[in-house]
Protein backbone atom coordinates (compact mmCIF):
# COMPACT_ATOMS: atom_id res chain seq x y z
CA UNK A 1 0.00 0.00 0.00
CA UNK A 2 1.47 3.53 -1.17
CA UNK A 3 2.09 5.47 1.82
CA UNK A 4 -0.29 8.90 2.56
CA UNK A 5 2.77 10.60 3.63
CA UNK A 6 5.97 10.28 1.66
CA UNK A 7 9.58 12.56 2.91
CA UNK A 8 12.29 12.34 0.86
CA UNK A 9 15.57 13.46 2.12
CA UNK A 10 13.81 16.46 4.02
CA UNK A 11 16.27 19.43 4.79
CA UNK A 12 15.53 22.87 6.16
CA UNK A 13 18.57 25.03 6.89
CA UNK A 14 17.49 28.32 8.18
CA UNK A 15 18.56 31.80 6.88
CA UNK A 16 20.57 32.20 10.72
CA UNK A 17 22.74 29.11 9.10
CA UNK A 18 21.09 26.75 11.25
CA UNK A 19 19.85 23.39 10.07
CA UNK A 20 17.00 22.05 11.41
CA UNK A 21 16.43 19.18 9.27
CA UNK A 22 19.28 16.86 7.96
CA UNK A 23 18.00 13.96 5.12
CA UNK A 24 14.82 13.23 6.81
CA UNK A 25 12.93 9.64 5.55
CA UNK A 26 9.86 9.04 7.05
CA UNK A 27 6.84 7.03 5.40
CA UNK A 28 3.75 7.18 7.36
CA UNK A 29 1.13 4.55 6.45
CA UNK A 30 -2.45 5.55 5.97
CA UNK A 31 -4.86 4.65 8.65
CA UNK A 32 -2.21 4.27 11.40
CA UNK A 33 -1.68 6.69 15.03
CA UNK A 34 1.43 7.53 14.55
CA UNK A 35 3.33 9.34 17.41
CA UNK A 36 6.44 11.67 16.61
CA UNK A 37 8.65 12.29 19.45
CA UNK A 38 11.40 14.34 20.19
CA UNK A 39 13.26 17.15 22.98
CA UNK A 40 12.13 20.75 22.50
CA UNK A 41 14.34 21.94 19.53
CA UNK A 42 14.57 18.55 17.82
CA UNK A 43 12.64 19.51 14.53
CA UNK A 44 9.55 18.46 15.22
CA UNK A 45 7.29 21.61 14.24
CA UNK A 46 9.79 22.15 11.27
CA UNK A 47 8.69 19.07 9.92
CA UNK A 48 4.94 19.30 10.33
CA UNK A 49 5.74 22.98 9.06
CA UNK A 50 6.76 21.84 5.70
CA UNK A 51 4.48 18.70 5.78
CA UNK A 52 1.50 21.37 6.34
CA UNK A 53 3.30 24.02 3.74
CA UNK A 54 3.87 26.43 6.33
CA UNK A 55 7.66 26.38 6.01
CA UNK A 56 9.86 26.37 3.02
CA UNK A 57 12.18 22.75 2.73
CA UNK A 58 15.76 23.88 1.59
CA UNK A 59 16.13 20.74 -0.31
CA UNK A 60 14.07 17.13 -0.93
CA UNK A 61 10.46 16.06 -1.60
CA UNK A 62 7.26 15.69 0.27
CA UNK A 63 4.08 13.61 -1.10
CA UNK A 64 1.01 14.20 0.99
CA UNK A 65 -2.09 11.73 -0.41
CA UNK A 66 0.36 10.72 -3.59
CA UNK A 67 0.77 14.84 -4.19
CA UNK A 68 3.60 17.22 -4.03
CA UNK A 69 3.06 20.08 -1.52
CA UNK A 70 5.41 22.70 -3.42
CA UNK A 71 4.30 21.60 -7.00
CA UNK A 72 0.64 20.90 -6.02
CA UNK A 73 -0.04 22.86 -3.12
CA UNK A 74 -3.83 23.20 -3.13
CA UNK A 75 -4.02 19.27 -3.69
CA UNK A 76 -1.74 18.54 -0.98
CA UNK A 77 -3.25 21.05 1.81
CA UNK A 78 -6.61 19.98 1.07
CA UNK A 79 -5.89 16.44 2.12
CA UNK A 80 -4.61 17.97 5.44
CA UNK A 81 -5.94 18.84 9.19
CA UNK A 82 -3.45 20.92 11.62
CA UNK A 83 -4.48 21.39 15.03
CA UNK A 84 -1.58 23.69 16.18
CA UNK A 85 -0.22 23.28 19.72
CA UNK A 86 -1.71 27.03 20.76
CA UNK A 87 -5.00 27.51 20.50
CA UNK A 88 -5.78 30.17 17.98
CA UNK A 89 -9.33 31.38 16.78
CA UNK A 90 -11.80 33.78 16.96
CA UNK A 91 -12.82 33.78 20.21
CA UNK A 92 -15.88 36.11 19.68
CA UNK A 93 -17.34 33.55 16.83
CA UNK A 94 -19.76 30.87 17.73
CA UNK A 95 -18.63 27.29 17.62
CA UNK A 96 -20.78 26.63 14.58
CA UNK A 97 -20.04 29.44 12.49
CA UNK A 98 -16.23 29.22 12.79
CA UNK A 99 -16.16 25.36 11.69
CA UNK A 100 -18.20 25.93 9.19
CA UNK A 101 -15.94 29.37 8.17
CA UNK A 102 -13.23 26.88 8.04
CA UNK A 103 -14.69 24.57 6.03
CA UNK A 104 -15.47 27.13 3.25
CA UNK A 105 -12.01 28.35 3.16
CA UNK A 106 -10.60 24.98 1.52
CA UNK A 107 -13.36 25.73 -1.30
CA UNK A 108 -16.03 22.79 0.18
CA UNK A 109 -19.32 23.57 -0.49
CA UNK A 110 -21.76 23.89 2.42
CA UNK A 111 -22.42 20.50 4.19
CA UNK A 112 -24.56 21.34 7.36
CA UNK A 113 -25.05 17.27 7.51
CA UNK A 114 -21.16 17.10 8.20
CA UNK A 115 -20.65 19.94 10.58
CA UNK A 116 -23.75 18.69 12.67
CA UNK A 117 -22.18 15.52 12.98
CA UNK A 118 -18.31 16.76 13.49
CA UNK A 119 -19.57 18.52 16.28
CA UNK A 120 -21.22 15.75 17.95
CA UNK A 121 -19.09 13.78 17.66
CA UNK A 122 -16.72 16.08 19.51
CA UNK A 123 -19.26 16.71 22.12
CA UNK A 124 -19.73 20.06 20.93
CA UNK A 125 -23.40 19.98 19.43
CA UNK A 126 -24.91 21.77 22.71
CA UNK A 127 -21.87 24.61 22.33
CA UNK A 128 -22.49 24.71 18.96
CA UNK A 129 -24.60 28.92 19.70
CA UNK A 130 -21.88 29.41 22.44
CA UNK A 131 -19.15 32.44 21.62
CA UNK A 132 -15.98 30.55 21.82
CA UNK A 133 -15.35 33.03 24.33
CA UNK A 134 -17.29 31.96 26.91
CA UNK A 135 -16.48 27.97 27.06
CA UNK A 136 -13.58 26.12 28.97
CA UNK A 137 -10.06 25.69 27.33
CA UNK A 138 -10.54 21.85 26.90
CA UNK A 139 -13.83 22.62 24.66
CA UNK A 140 -11.87 25.21 22.91
CA UNK A 141 -9.01 22.47 21.79
CA UNK A 142 -11.90 20.24 20.74
CA UNK A 143 -12.89 23.18 18.76
CA UNK A 144 -9.64 23.42 17.07
CA UNK A 145 -9.89 19.92 15.77
CA UNK A 146 -13.45 20.51 14.61
CA UNK A 147 -11.72 23.30 12.50
CA UNK A 148 -8.86 21.10 11.25
CA UNK A 149 -11.71 18.50 10.77
CA UNK A 150 -14.23 20.91 8.95
CA UNK A 151 -12.58 20.54 4.95
CA UNK A 152 -12.91 16.72 5.14
CA UNK A 153 -9.08 15.70 5.41
CA UNK A 154 -7.62 12.11 5.33
CA UNK A 155 -4.33 13.60 7.08
CA UNK A 156 -4.87 14.84 10.49
CA UNK A 157 -1.56 16.38 12.39
CA UNK A 158 -2.15 16.68 16.56
CA UNK A 159 0.57 18.76 18.13
CA UNK A 160 0.58 18.92 21.69
CA UNK A 161 -3.45 17.81 21.49
CA UNK A 162 -3.62 17.45 25.18
CA UNK A 163 -1.37 20.15 26.50
CA UNK A 164 -2.95 21.43 29.41
CA UNK A 165 -6.19 19.28 29.37
CA UNK A 166 -7.17 17.45 33.10
CA UNK A 167 -6.54 13.53 33.10
CA UNK A 168 -10.68 13.17 31.93
CA UNK A 169 -10.87 15.40 29.45
CA UNK A 170 -7.21 13.61 28.13
CA UNK A 171 -8.99 10.47 27.78
CA UNK A 172 -11.74 11.19 26.40
CA UNK A 173 -9.37 12.90 23.60
CA UNK A 174 -7.57 9.76 23.51
CA UNK A 175 -10.60 7.63 22.58
CA UNK A 176 -12.13 10.29 19.74
CA UNK A 177 -8.55 10.11 18.11
CA UNK A 178 -8.91 6.74 17.94
CA UNK A 179 -12.12 6.89 16.51
CA UNK A 180 -10.56 8.92 14.09
CA UNK A 181 -8.44 6.62 13.04
CA UNK A 182 -11.26 3.81 12.93
CA UNK A 183 -12.80 6.20 10.41
CA UNK A 184 -10.03 6.20 7.96
CA UNK A 185 -8.47 9.73 9.05
CA UNK A 186 -4.53 8.82 9.19
CA UNK A 187 -3.25 10.74 12.74
CA UNK A 188 -0.21 12.26 13.24
CA UNK A 189 0.80 13.22 16.99
CA UNK A 190 3.32 15.31 18.88
CA UNK A 191 3.58 14.83 22.29
CA UNK A 192 5.59 15.25 26.11
CA UNK A 193 3.37 13.12 27.76
CA UNK A 194 5.39 9.93 26.80
CA UNK A 195 2.62 7.17 27.95
CA UNK A 196 0.33 8.43 25.65
CA UNK A 197 2.37 7.74 22.49
CA UNK A 198 3.03 3.97 24.17
CA UNK A 199 -1.01 3.74 24.75
CA UNK A 200 -1.92 5.42 21.63
CA UNK A 201 0.20 4.92 18.59
CA UNK A 202 0.24 2.37 16.02
CA UNK A 203 4.11 3.45 15.43
CA UNK A 204 6.64 5.65 16.84
CA UNK A 205 9.16 8.03 15.07
CA UNK A 206 11.84 9.23 17.34
CA UNK A 207 13.48 12.59 16.07
CA UNK A 208 16.61 14.48 17.30
CA UNK A 209 18.93 17.20 16.20
CA UNK A 210 16.90 17.24 13.22
CA UNK A 211 17.55 13.71 12.78
CA UNK A 212 15.14 10.68 12.67
CA UNK A 213 16.66 8.30 14.88
CA UNK A 214 14.42 5.76 14.67
CA UNK A 215 10.95 4.68 13.50
CA UNK A 216 9.09 1.20 14.06
CA UNK A 217 5.80 -0.21 15.81
CA UNK A 218 5.43 0.84 19.59
CA UNK A 219 5.45 -2.89 20.67
CA UNK A 220 8.65 -3.89 18.12
CA UNK A 221 10.36 -0.76 19.63
CA UNK A 222 9.64 -2.12 23.45
CA UNK A 223 11.03 -5.26 22.56
CA UNK A 224 13.82 -3.99 20.81
CA UNK A 225 15.68 -1.43 22.78
CA UNK A 226 13.68 -1.98 25.90
CA UNK A 227 15.90 -3.47 28.80
CA UNK A 228 14.75 -5.12 32.21
CA UNK A 229 16.17 -4.49 36.36
CA UNK A 230 15.75 -6.86 38.45
CA UNK A 231 16.16 -5.17 42.20
CA UNK A 232 17.66 -7.68 44.99
CA UNK A 233 16.71 -6.25 48.24
CA UNK A 234 19.37 -7.35 50.17
CA UNK A 235 19.31 -8.60 54.32
CA UNK A 236 22.78 -7.04 54.89
CA UNK A 237 23.95 -3.79 53.31
CA UNK A 238 27.31 -3.81 50.93
CA UNK A 239 29.56 -1.40 51.13
CA UNK A 240 30.66 -2.15 47.47
CA UNK A 241 29.94 -5.09 44.49
CA UNK A 242 32.33 -8.32 45.58
CA UNK A 243 34.50 -8.83 42.20
CA UNK A 244 33.24 -12.44 42.19
CA UNK A 245 30.02 -10.62 40.30
CA UNK A 246 31.75 -8.26 38.01
CA UNK A 247 30.78 -10.82 35.29
CA UNK A 248 27.17 -9.13 35.88
CA UNK A 249 26.29 -5.67 34.71
CA UNK A 250 24.98 -4.51 38.76
CA UNK A 251 24.85 -1.34 40.25
CA UNK A 252 24.65 -0.63 44.30
CA UNK A 253 21.80 1.36 45.32
CA UNK A 254 23.34 4.15 47.35
CA UNK A 255 22.51 2.36 50.89
CA UNK A 256 23.96 -0.63 49.81
CA UNK A 257 20.78 -2.32 50.46
CA UNK A 258 20.11 -2.71 46.98
CA UNK A 259 21.70 -4.90 44.37
CA UNK A 260 20.25 -3.34 40.59
CA UNK A 261 20.81 -5.95 37.77
CA UNK A 262 19.71 -4.43 33.87
CA UNK A 263 19.55 -7.50 31.56
CA UNK A 264 18.62 -7.09 27.61
CA UNK A 265 14.99 -8.30 26.96
CA UNK A 266 16.40 -9.98 23.56
CA UNK A 267 18.87 -12.34 25.22
CA UNK A 268 17.70 -16.24 25.64
CA UNK A 269 19.29 -16.40 28.95
CA UNK A 270 18.91 -14.08 31.61
CA UNK A 271 21.82 -14.89 33.73
CA UNK A 272 19.03 -14.62 36.76
CA UNK A 273 19.14 -17.98 38.39
CA UNK A 274 23.04 -17.88 37.98
CA UNK A 275 23.54 -14.96 39.59
CA UNK A 276 21.17 -15.81 42.52
CA UNK A 277 23.37 -18.66 43.07
CA UNK A 278 26.46 -16.49 42.69
CA UNK A 279 25.11 -14.70 45.71
CA UNK A 280 24.04 -17.58 47.82
CA UNK A 281 27.39 -19.39 47.43
CA UNK A 282 29.14 -15.69 48.65
CA UNK A 283 26.72 -15.92 51.74
CA UNK A 284 25.28 -12.37 50.87
CA UNK A 285 21.69 -12.33 51.48
CA UNK A 286 18.46 -11.24 50.35
CA UNK A 287 14.66 -10.70 51.48
CA UNK A 288 13.36 -9.49 48.47
CA UNK A 289 13.09 -9.55 44.59
CA UNK A 290 11.19 -7.08 42.20
CA UNK A 291 11.62 -7.14 38.77
CA UNK A 292 10.90 -3.88 35.95
CA UNK A 293 10.35 -3.11 32.56
CA UNK A 294 11.91 -0.57 30.65
CA UNK A 295 9.28 2.12 29.71
CA UNK A 296 8.78 3.74 26.28
CA UNK A 297 9.89 6.84 28.60
CA UNK A 298 13.36 5.50 28.91
CA UNK A 299 13.92 4.01 25.62
CA UNK A 300 13.18 7.71 24.52
CA UNK A 301 15.83 9.43 27.31
CA UNK A 302 18.15 6.76 25.94
CA UNK A 303 18.04 7.14 22.18
CA UNK A 304 17.66 11.17 22.69
CA UNK A 305 20.69 11.54 25.17
CA UNK A 306 22.86 9.12 23.04
CA UNK A 307 26.16 10.83 21.02
CA UNK A 308 24.86 11.91 17.77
Amino acid sequence: MQPIISIRNLNKTYDSGFTALKKVNLEINRGEIFALLGPNGAGKTTLIGIVCGLVNPTSGTVLADGYDIISDYRRARARIGLVPQEISTDIFEKVHDTVTFSRGLFGKPPNPAWIERLLRQLSLWDKRDTVIKAISGGMKRRVMIAKALAHEPQILFLDEPTAGVDVELRRDMWEMIRGLRDSGVTIILTTHYIEEAEEMADRIGVINHGEIVVVDHTAALMKKLGRKELRVHLQNPLDRIPEALNDYSLSLAADGHELVYSFDTQREHTGIPGLLRRLNELGIEFKDLHSRESSLEDIFVSLVRAPS
